[in-house]
């Protein structure tokens, strides 16, 4: 509203120019310090594995997996063990023989069928 004081503040003031130009600001970043201790309330968790039960596939499969977990070979055998025998087999004896939990054996069993070969007769692949 005062013209004055509008005049002041836009006025170029060479003193203080003159004193800003020598002032030379230098900005660093903090060194990144670890807290010591900060993750005493963590558990170092060890994967803990197991070897695997392999039949006549194991030169094709790897040799340890972690607990509750299967290698593919072992997934095929024991998905063909009950196929063939699923009173022996049962998913709780699956379960326990390759450290699995039971509701995750269940799914396996229930979504995921080995596939089965079947030969046609001589006398069909005529006809195909």
């Amino acid at each position: 509203d005062h013209p004055e004081i509008q005049e002041k503040i836009y006025r170029k003031d060479d003193r203080l120019l003159t004193l800003l130009k020598d002032v030379y600001v230098e900005s660093r970043d903090p060194p990144a310090q670890v807290k010591v201790g900060g993750g005493e309330h963590l558990p170092c968790k060890q994967e803990e594995k197991r070897l695997t039960k392999l039949g006549n596939l194991g030169d094709l499969d790897v040799k340890k997996v972690p607990k509750g977990k299967i290698s593919i070979v072992e997934a095929l055998t024991l998905l063909n063990n009950h196929k063939l025998h699923p009173q022996i087999w049962t998913a709780e004896k699956i379960a326990v023989e390759y450290s699995l939990e039971l509701k995750e054996v269940n799914s396996l069993l229930e979504f995921f069928i080995p596939f089965a070969v079947q030969e046609f007769p001589k006398e069909t692949k005529k006809a195909i």
